[in-house]
């Protein structure tokens, strides 16, 4: 009749069931599984983050869209074909000492125009697909230079930015030339400098897989002309000490 001592401990009070208490390892169990994921997820976020970030020693090149003129001419048999671009956005960053590069520059395709409607109409719907590929942009991956001289403004000097460029959702290897010349002087101690940019290049949309706008009488050129002027401000790394 009495009641065993391996069976008391299981009928003691505030003690579990077996099948109750592996329940509960279990959950608690999950319950670090998750706070492990979430933490895993946060540091994967800021890792992320700092990778796209200029590092300290970086400058900091800012572009402002409202002064930036982004034009395009094609070359035609009956006439030349002028047109514009919006810049969307712009800011790229440098090691002056290496001249290693990031950011981007990016135009927005929607607001290519001509002047002509139904021009511009086809030009969205048949060559740009702008619906589906709604920026152009560049990144830089190294700059060529007298980065030095650029950042003392010891005058003008040109520049070689080697990068990638991204159009109809394809990206293609390229370098273009750029002109910096110092605008406006600023204080001597200050660390930004104002800079006048401008760069032209042509842009081989035919072969990267564009439609020709070309017909029996007019004939278009294979190649677009792209031209863009920007007054930017270099931020300066602060000096090392």
């Amino acid at each position: 009749m009495g009641v065993t001592a391996q069976s008391r401990t299981w009928a003691s009070p505030g003690t579990p069931a077996p099948r109750t208490a592996g329940l509960l390892a279990s959950s608690t169990i999950l319950s670090v599984l998750f706070r492990c994921a979430v933490c895993a997820c946060v540091l994967s976020v800021a890792i992320l983050a700092l990778s796209f970030a200029a590092p300290a020693q970086d400058a900091v090149v800012n572009f402002d869209p409202a002064t930036t003129q982004v034009t395009f001419t094609l070359a035609a048999t009956l006439h030349t074909v002028h047109g514009v671009f919006k810049l969307k956005s712009g800011q790229i960053h440098f090691d002056p000492s290496t001249g290693k590069a990031g950011g981007a520059i990016v135009l927005d395709a929607t607001s290519a125009n001509t002047d002509n409607d139904s021009r511009d109409k086809k030009m969205h719907a048949e060559i740009l697909e702008s619906a589906k590929f709604p920026e152009i942009s560049f990144a830089p991956t190294q700059i060529t230079g007298p980065l030095s001289d650029l950042l003392a403004r010891k005058g003008t000097v040109q520049l070689q930015i080697a990068g990638v460029f991204r159009l109809h959702g394809q990206d293609h290897q390229m370098t273009i030339p750029v002109t910096a010349t110092p605008a406006a002087p600023t204080a001597p101690a200050s660390p930004a400098t104002r800079v006048q940019a401008s760069t032209q290049f042509d842009v081989p949309y035919a072969k990267w897989g564009l439609k020709n706008p070309s017909t029996f009488v007019l004939h278009v050129s294979d190649t677009v002309n792209l031209e863009i002027h920007s007054a930017v401000q270099i931020s300066r790394p602060a000096p090392t000490r």
